[in-house]
Protein backbone atom coordinates (compact mmCIF):
# COMPACT_ATOMS: atom_id res chain seq x y z
CA UNK A 1 0.00 0.00 0.00
CA UNK A 2 3.16 2.08 -0.26
CA UNK A 3 2.14 5.93 -1.33
CA UNK A 4 -1.42 4.74 -2.06
CA UNK A 5 -3.54 5.52 1.32
CA UNK A 6 -7.01 5.91 -0.51
CA UNK A 7 -6.40 2.20 -2.07
CA UNK A 8 -4.61 1.24 0.86
CA UNK A 9 -5.38 -2.61 2.13
CA UNK A 10 -4.34 -5.04 4.70
CA UNK A 11 -2.92 -8.74 4.41
CA UNK A 12 -3.89 -11.47 6.80
CA UNK A 13 -1.11 -13.44 8.20
CA UNK A 14 0.02 -15.86 10.61
CA UNK A 15 1.81 -15.73 13.89
CA UNK A 16 4.61 -17.63 12.29
CA UNK A 17 6.09 -15.58 9.53
CA UNK A 18 5.64 -12.49 11.64
CA UNK A 19 7.62 -14.38 14.39
CA UNK A 20 10.06 -14.96 12.00
CA UNK A 21 10.35 -11.74 10.90
CA UNK A 22 10.69 -10.13 14.12
CA UNK A 23 13.34 -12.60 15.61
CA UNK A 24 15.40 -11.34 12.39
CA UNK A 25 14.52 -7.90 12.79
CA UNK A 26 15.59 -7.57 16.52
CA UNK A 27 19.02 -8.95 15.72
CA UNK A 28 19.59 -6.62 12.85
CA UNK A 29 18.63 -3.69 15.72
CA UNK A 30 21.10 -5.02 18.04
CA UNK A 31 24.01 -4.96 15.24
CA UNK A 32 22.70 -1.63 14.27
CA UNK A 33 24.14 -0.56 18.13
CA UNK A 34 26.44 -2.40 18.49
CA UNK A 35 27.95 -0.65 14.81
CA UNK A 36 27.22 2.37 16.29
CA UNK A 37 23.80 3.80 14.83
CA UNK A 38 22.53 7.05 16.41
CA UNK A 39 19.66 7.34 18.79
CA UNK A 40 20.55 3.80 20.36
CA UNK A 41 17.94 4.22 22.88
CA UNK A 42 15.19 4.45 20.08
CA UNK A 43 16.26 1.32 18.95
CA UNK A 44 16.49 -0.08 22.19
CA UNK A 45 12.87 0.76 22.17
CA UNK A 46 11.62 -1.00 19.70
CA UNK A 47 13.54 -4.22 20.43
CA UNK A 48 11.54 -3.88 23.30
CA UNK A 49 8.23 -3.59 21.90
CA UNK A 50 8.94 -6.49 19.44
CA UNK A 51 10.00 -8.99 22.06
CA UNK A 52 7.25 -8.03 23.85
CA UNK A 53 4.94 -9.42 21.12
CA UNK A 54 6.85 -11.90 20.42
CA UNK A 55 6.83 -13.37 24.34
CA UNK A 56 2.90 -12.82 24.04
CA UNK A 57 1.92 -12.97 20.25
CA UNK A 58 -1.40 -10.94 19.08
CA UNK A 59 -2.70 -10.39 15.81
CA UNK A 60 -5.52 -7.89 15.00
CA UNK A 61 -8.34 -9.68 12.90
CA UNK A 62 -11.38 -8.59 11.69
CA UNK A 63 -14.47 -9.50 13.32
CA UNK A 64 -15.85 -13.06 12.75
CA UNK A 65 -19.41 -10.89 11.94
CA UNK A 66 -17.76 -8.37 9.47
CA UNK A 67 -19.71 -6.52 6.34
CA UNK A 68 -17.57 -5.59 3.33
CA UNK A 69 -19.06 -2.74 1.29
CA UNK A 70 -17.63 -5.49 -1.78
CA UNK A 71 -15.61 -8.48 -1.93
CA UNK A 72 -13.19 -9.53 -4.53
CA UNK A 73 -12.34 -13.42 -5.13
CA UNK A 74 -9.49 -13.94 -7.22
CA UNK A 75 -8.27 -17.83 -8.09
CA UNK A 76 -4.57 -17.34 -8.67
CA UNK A 77 -4.37 -21.01 -10.33
CA UNK A 78 -6.00 -18.73 -13.13
CA UNK A 79 -2.98 -16.41 -13.45
CA UNK A 80 -0.52 -18.38 -15.94
CA UNK A 81 1.69 -15.56 -17.11
CA UNK A 82 3.43 -12.63 -15.40
CA UNK A 83 1.23 -9.25 -14.90
CA UNK A 84 2.90 -5.98 -15.67
CA UNK A 85 1.64 -2.34 -14.90
CA UNK A 86 2.09 -0.15 -18.06
CA UNK A 87 3.32 3.07 -18.45
CA UNK A 88 2.48 5.36 -16.95
CA UNK A 89 0.15 4.43 -14.61
CA UNK A 90 -0.04 1.74 -11.86
CA UNK A 91 -3.58 0.90 -12.09
CA UNK A 92 -2.79 -0.02 -15.66
CA UNK A 93 -2.68 -3.76 -15.24
CA UNK A 94 -2.10 -5.67 -18.34
CA UNK A 95 -0.74 -9.67 -19.08
CA UNK A 96 2.50 -10.05 -20.88
CA UNK A 97 0.56 -11.37 -23.91
CA UNK A 98 -1.69 -8.51 -23.77
CA UNK A 99 1.69 -6.25 -23.95
CA UNK A 100 3.76 -7.94 -26.73
CA UNK A 101 7.37 -7.57 -27.61
CA UNK A 102 8.32 -3.81 -26.98
CA UNK A 103 11.61 -2.81 -26.92
CA UNK A 104 12.77 -2.43 -23.70
CA UNK A 105 16.16 0.05 -23.27
CA UNK A 106 16.87 0.13 -19.43
CA UNK A 107 15.76 -2.17 -16.78
CA UNK A 108 15.90 -1.18 -13.27
CA UNK A 109 15.82 -3.98 -10.35
CA UNK A 110 15.60 -2.29 -6.80
CA UNK A 111 13.44 -0.24 -4.48
CA UNK A 112 12.43 -1.19 -1.25
CA UNK A 113 9.78 -3.36 -2.25
CA UNK A 114 12.91 -5.82 -3.44
CA UNK A 115 14.08 -8.29 -1.08
CA UNK A 116 17.64 -10.41 -1.55
CA UNK A 117 15.85 -13.55 -3.35
CA UNK A 118 15.06 -11.19 -5.84
CA UNK A 119 18.76 -9.82 -6.19
CA UNK A 120 20.03 -13.65 -6.18
CA UNK A 121 17.29 -14.98 -9.19
CA UNK A 122 17.96 -11.95 -11.56
CA UNK A 123 21.56 -12.90 -10.88
CA UNK A 124 20.79 -16.65 -11.54
CA UNK A 125 19.27 -15.59 -14.77
CA UNK A 126 22.53 -13.21 -16.02
CA UNK A 127 24.87 -15.78 -15.33
CA UNK A 128 24.63 -17.64 -18.29
CA UNK A 129 24.43 -14.47 -20.37
CA UNK A 130 27.73 -14.28 -22.29
CA UNK A 131 29.19 -10.49 -22.99
CA UNK A 132 27.13 -6.69 -22.69
CA UNK A 133 23.47 -6.45 -22.61
CA UNK A 134 21.74 -4.93 -24.78
CA UNK A 135 19.59 -2.83 -22.48
CA UNK A 136 21.39 -0.76 -19.19
CA UNK A 137 20.61 -2.09 -16.34
CA UNK A 138 20.81 -0.53 -12.76
CA UNK A 139 20.85 -2.80 -9.70
CA UNK A 140 20.19 -1.11 -6.26
CA UNK A 141 19.67 -3.56 -3.67
CA UNK A 142 17.33 -2.29 -0.51
CA UNK A 143 20.24 -2.27 2.01
CA UNK A 144 23.85 -2.47 2.43
CA UNK A 145 23.43 -5.99 4.09
CA UNK A 146 21.80 -7.06 0.55
CA UNK A 147 24.80 -5.75 -1.14
CA UNK A 148 27.26 -7.40 1.57
CA UNK A 149 25.52 -10.54 1.17
CA UNK A 150 25.02 -10.62 -2.18
CA UNK A 151 28.78 -9.98 -2.80
CA UNK A 152 29.74 -12.80 -0.46
CA UNK A 153 27.37 -14.68 -2.59
CA UNK A 154 28.99 -13.78 -5.82
CA UNK A 155 26.39 -12.29 -7.31
CA UNK A 156 27.79 -8.86 -7.66
CA UNK A 157 30.85 -10.75 -9.89
CA UNK A 158 27.71 -11.36 -12.18
CA UNK A 159 26.14 -7.96 -12.38
CA UNK A 160 29.54 -6.67 -12.84
CA UNK A 161 30.69 -9.28 -16.04
CA UNK A 162 27.21 -8.31 -17.98
CA UNK A 163 28.09 -4.85 -17.19
CA UNK A 164 25.60 -3.76 -14.85
CA UNK A 165 25.37 -0.51 -12.87
CA UNK A 166 25.71 -1.00 -9.32
CA UNK A 167 24.27 1.98 -7.12
CA UNK A 168 24.50 2.50 -3.72
CA UNK A 169 22.41 0.80 -1.68
CA UNK A 170 18.90 2.47 -0.96
CA UNK A 171 16.10 4.41 -3.16
CA UNK A 172 18.01 5.09 -6.32
CA UNK A 173 15.88 5.11 -9.56
CA UNK A 174 13.07 4.48 -7.86
CA UNK A 175 13.19 7.49 -5.41
CA UNK A 176 14.10 9.61 -9.20
CA UNK A 177 16.05 12.84 -7.40
CA UNK A 178 19.60 10.75 -7.95
CA UNK A 179 20.30 8.98 -11.49
CA UNK A 180 17.84 9.16 -13.74
CA UNK A 181 17.18 7.23 -16.60
CA UNK A 182 17.67 8.55 -19.98
CA UNK A 183 15.30 10.76 -21.66
CA UNK A 184 12.09 8.86 -23.56
CA UNK A 185 13.51 5.73 -22.34
CA UNK A 186 11.44 2.49 -22.16
CA UNK A 187 12.04 0.91 -18.73
CA UNK A 188 11.44 -1.90 -16.90
CA UNK A 189 11.85 -1.14 -12.78
CA UNK A 190 10.72 -3.33 -10.04
CA UNK A 191 9.91 -0.29 -8.13
CA UNK A 192 6.36 0.58 -7.03
CA UNK A 193 5.51 3.38 -9.14
CA UNK A 194 5.71 4.61 -12.50
CA UNK A 195 4.16 8.38 -12.48
CA UNK A 196 5.10 10.43 -15.27
CA UNK A 197 8.78 11.43 -15.46
CA UNK A 198 9.19 9.78 -11.67
CA UNK A 199 12.69 8.00 -13.18
CA UNK A 200 13.44 9.95 -16.23
CA UNK A 201 12.41 13.05 -18.11
CA UNK A 202 9.17 11.16 -20.71
CA UNK A 203 10.35 7.66 -19.70
CA UNK A 204 7.84 4.97 -20.36
CA UNK A 205 8.24 2.49 -17.39
CA UNK A 206 6.69 -0.81 -16.95
CA UNK A 207 6.27 -2.61 -13.30
CA UNK A 208 7.76 -6.04 -13.31
CA UNK A 209 8.84 -8.44 -11.01
CA UNK A 210 12.72 -8.79 -11.00
CA UNK A 211 12.40 -11.80 -12.72
CA UNK A 212 10.78 -10.65 -15.28
CA UNK A 213 13.18 -7.90 -15.46
CA UNK A 214 16.45 -9.35 -15.74
CA UNK A 215 14.86 -11.32 -18.68
CA UNK A 216 14.04 -8.14 -20.62
CA UNK A 217 17.28 -7.02 -19.73
CA UNK A 218 18.96 -9.86 -21.66
CA UNK A 219 16.47 -10.14 -24.55
CA UNK A 220 16.55 -6.32 -24.74
CA UNK A 221 12.50 -6.53 -24.90
CA UNK A 222 9.89 -7.73 -23.08
CA UNK A 223 9.93 -11.24 -23.71
CA UNK A 224 6.52 -13.53 -25.27
CA UNK A 225 5.13 -15.69 -22.46
CA UNK A 226 7.26 -18.63 -23.96
CA UNK A 227 10.96 -17.14 -23.58
CA UNK A 228 9.54 -15.90 -20.21
CA UNK A 229 8.15 -19.42 -18.94
CA UNK A 230 11.68 -20.97 -20.67
CA UNK A 231 13.96 -18.46 -18.66
CA UNK A 232 11.79 -18.54 -15.47
CA UNK A 233 11.96 -22.32 -15.16
CA UNK A 234 15.86 -22.50 -15.47
CA UNK A 235 15.52 -21.48 -11.73
CA UNK A 236 13.30 -24.38 -10.68
CA UNK A 237 16.46 -26.44 -9.51
CA UNK A 238 17.52 -23.51 -6.93
CA UNK A 239 14.11 -22.26 -5.88
CA UNK A 240 14.59 -22.58 -2.23
CA UNK A 241 18.46 -21.42 -2.20
CA UNK A 242 17.43 -18.66 -4.27
CA UNK A 243 14.46 -17.25 -2.58
CA UNK A 244 15.19 -17.70 1.06
CA UNK A 245 15.47 -14.36 3.38
CA UNK A 246 18.60 -12.74 4.72
CA UNK A 247 17.37 -13.91 8.21
CA UNK A 248 19.89 -11.62 10.61
CA UNK A 249 19.43 -14.69 13.74
CA UNK A 250 20.47 -16.83 11.05
CA UNK A 251 24.11 -15.01 10.33
CA UNK A 252 26.92 -15.41 12.24
CA UNK A 253 28.40 -11.88 11.55
CA UNK A 254 25.07 -10.44 13.03
CA UNK A 255 24.27 -12.30 16.31
CA UNK A 256 27.94 -12.07 17.41
CA UNK A 257 27.48 -8.85 17.47
CA UNK A 258 24.40 -8.33 18.08
CA UNK A 259 24.32 -10.98 21.84
CA UNK A 260 26.46 -8.24 23.63
CA UNK A 261 23.65 -5.69 23.42
CA UNK A 262 21.54 -5.10 26.72
CA UNK A 263 18.09 -3.72 26.97
CA UNK A 264 17.73 -2.07 30.02
CA UNK A 265 15.11 -2.67 32.72
CA UNK A 266 13.17 0.21 32.47
CA UNK A 267 12.60 0.40 28.38
CA UNK A 268 11.81 -3.42 28.95
CA UNK A 269 9.36 -2.29 31.63
CA UNK A 270 7.91 0.17 29.09
CA UNK A 271 7.23 -1.65 26.36
CA UNK A 272 5.28 -4.61 28.43
CA UNK A 273 3.18 -1.72 29.74
CA UNK A 274 2.42 -0.04 26.44
CA UNK A 275 1.99 -3.55 25.20
CA UNK A 276 -0.91 -4.23 27.89
CA UNK A 277 -2.11 -1.15 27.71
CA UNK A 278 -2.94 -1.61 24.17
CA UNK A 279 -4.33 -5.33 24.18
CA UNK A 280 -6.23 -4.16 27.51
Amino acid sequence: SAERSAAGCTIKLDKEPIEEYLRSNVVMLKWMIAEGYGDARTLKRRIAAMEEWLANPVLMEADKDAQYHKVYEIDLATIKEPILCCPNDPDDAKTLSEIGQEKIDEVFIGSCMTNIGHFRAAGELLKSFNGQLPTRLWVAPPTKMDEAQLTAEGFYSIYGKVGARTEMPGCSLCMGNQARVADKATVVSTSTRNFPNRLGQGANVYLASAELAAIAAILGKLPTKGEYMELYNSLAAKTEQTYSYLNFDQYEDYTKKAKDVEIGADIKAGAKEAYAAQYA
